[in-house]
């Protein structure tokens, strides 16, 4: 079985355990998200305007108990059991 963990607030929560949970902006399940290629929001060119700002940064869209984080991928960890 494979498990997604995200570390949100602080806390590694596996996200498996909320059947309500997605990830992306196009609501993939974790395990669906995982399979399907894992995509993030990468921007190749940067605008001016956010090269040098948190906006720029490479994030992923969590929705976990009624919450939307937008967190960078190198918090999600992948664990096969």
């Amino acid at each position: 079985m494979t498990k997604i963990y995200a570390c949100l607030l602080g806390d590694w929560i596996c996200l498996n355990d909320d059947p309500s949970c997605t990830i992306s902006d196009y609501h993939k399940t974790p395990f669906c998200w995982w399979e399907e290629g894992a995509p993030i929001i990468s921007p190749i060119v940067k605008s001016e305007s956010v090269e040098h700002s948190f906006y720029g940064l490479d994030y992923v869209h969590v929705y976990y108990q009624k919450k939307r984080y937008r967190i960078h991928p190198s918090f999600i960890q992948i664990v096969d059991e």
